[in-house]
């Protein structure tokens, strides 16, 4: 298979849809089970080699049929085997057989709730599949929630089980995964929100269906690759600083001089060739000796700001920029300007306030930001964020970036962008005054604003893992992060 579908995030419908051409194709349903099951046992004995007592969490669905095809082979493999039911046992024709197999070769049946008192090395959840779109019922909560305060190491069949493979969105509860094996394709839901946390380490299992199979379904999203060589701009023997751009970053109000001091930074080491400040006075000298390569000028008037807008070649506008009367103008000036421009934070809530579509722009809200710009509750955008950012692009424009676990990034295509690195180190004020400096600072260099996010959005996850890899999650502060650019986007 291509790289392309390797990479494609697919919602629920559209894999179940893929599933069934694939046996219309002429790939019976019993093979894809068994199959799948080989392939979920493969990963657990190479997940967990020193694992012999295998306890299997079977559902009444396709998820369950899974779940007995993988227990039977865990059985003739001659590992001590527990299956445990919860609710009818599967009766479609695809899981008959397993079933079947099962009972025959002496496999024992016992209800869910006794799983909690059985010492197992390695469960196997295969309960509820990827077809959840209601809450999970409280008795089913109780179990989920009693298993991940166990601690017990876990294996996720397609999905973990109480998670939305389409949205990521917990539903009630959820098991809490060390690994999850998807089949035929990547689900959305389990690489944004909630997704990543229950679903642990993620791998995908194709089952040989074939490219025919995928034919007229679009990818819910694409996973942001690697960033390449080839994907910055070229740097040519004979460049100067003004080859490289020209950003400018306009915020730092009173009180907040760190947000746009921290933007700048990380825009001079994502390889802008100037970068400049618009700041209130009070703030230039400190500024100056904190980062003497930034250029900080005061921005106390309308035509102050207009001659340093004029030089730049890109805005990023936002950190730290409050919200009283000069965050006002100043923000009416940077947006009548025209430019190629990046918003973030207070420039985002100003415009919540003041809804305007925007072409050439980058907005970058968290889901708070998200759910201000929408008129909803924040609980709604993470509820679904991919619905969240395809809407935020609808209404506004230009190219949306929602940050948060499993970044989302929209220009108006069909297909999203999500950001597969990065780690909960990075939950940390001004992280996201980091990302407006880079893709500022890449579209300062040539690149196309829908572009420019997409890297943006990975090399700063990436320049986090690995600043976390050097000091640690638990106090990484956003100048780790800065730090480790240069070696990211060199690469």
């Amino acid at each position: 298979m291509t790289s392309v579908i390797e990479a494609a995030l697919y919602e629920a419908q559209a894999v179940r849809r893929i599933d069934a051409a694939a046996i219309a194709g002429g790939i019976p349903g019993q093979v894809l089970m068994q199959r799948a099951a080989e392939a979920a046992w493969q990963a657990l004995r190479q997940r967990w080699p020193e694992a012999r007592r295998v306890g299997v969490l079977c559902g009444p669905g396709h998820n369950g049929g899974d779940g007995y095809a993988l227990a039977e082979i865990a059985r003739r493999a001659g590992h001590p085997v527990r299956l445990f039911q919860w609710g009818a046992t599967p009766t479609s024709s695809t899981a008959r057989p397993f079933v079947r197999a099962w009972q025959a070769g002496g496999g024992d049946t016992a209800p869910l709730a006794a799983a909690l008192d059985q010492d197992m090395d390695i469960w196997v959840d295969g309960l509820l599949g990827i077809g959840l779109d209601r809450a999970v019922s409280d008795d089913l909560q109780s179990i989920i929630k009693a298993f991940n305060a166990q601690g017990r190491p876990l294996l996720a069949l397609d999905v973990p089980s109480g998670l939305n493979a389409t949205t990521g969105q917990v539903m009630g509860a959820a098991f809490e995964a060390q690994l999850t094996v998807s089949f035929i394709a990547h689900k959305i839901g389990l690489w944004t929100g909630a997704g990543p946390h229950f679903a642990g380490e993620r791998q995908l299992a194709r089952l040989a269906v074939p490219e025919a199979a995928f034919e007229g379904e679009v990818p819910a999203a694409q996973l942001i690759p690697e960033i390449g060589g080839a994907d910055l701009p070229r740097r040519f023997a004979h460049a100067h600083k003004g080859h490289h751009g020209h950003v400018l970053v306009i915020g730092g109000n009173e009180g907040a001089m760190g947000a746009a001091l921290m933007s700048a930074r990380a825009a001079l080491r994502s390889g802008a060739g100037y970068v400049s400040v618009a700041t209130r006075a009070a703030h230039v000298g400190h500024m100056v000796g904190a980062q003497p390569e930034l250029m900080v000028n005061a921005a106390e008037s309308p035509s102050a700001l207009a001659a340093l807008i004029r030089r730049a070649s890109v805005l990023a506008v936002g950190p730290g920029l409050g919200q009283d009367e000069w965050a006002r103008w100043v923000l009416d000036a940077a947006l009548a300007a025209g430019l190629p421009a990046v918003l973030d934070a207070d420039a985002l809530n100003a415009l919540a306030q003041r809804p305007q579509r925007l072409g050439g722009t980058v907005l970058t809200p968290h889901p708070k930001e998200a759910a201000r710009l929408l008129g909803i509750e924040v609980g709604e955008v993470e509820a679904d964020r991919p619905a969240a950012t395809r809407r935020l692009q609808r209404n506004f424009g230009g190219t949306v970036v929602l940050k948060g676990a499993g970044t989302l990034v929209a220009d108006g295509s069909l297909t999203l962008r999500c950001c597969p690195v990065g780690n909960p180190g990075m939950a940390v004020a001004g992280m996201g005054d980091v990302l407006t400096g880079v893709i500022a600072a890449l579209m300062a260099q040539g690149l196309a604003p829908e572009r420019a996010a997409a890297l943006g959005v990975r090399a700063h996850a990436e320049a986090g893992d690995r600043a976390a890899s050097r000091v640690g999650q638990r106090g990484m502060i956003p100048s780790d992060v800065i730090g480790q650019l240069p070696g990211v986007l060199n690469p």
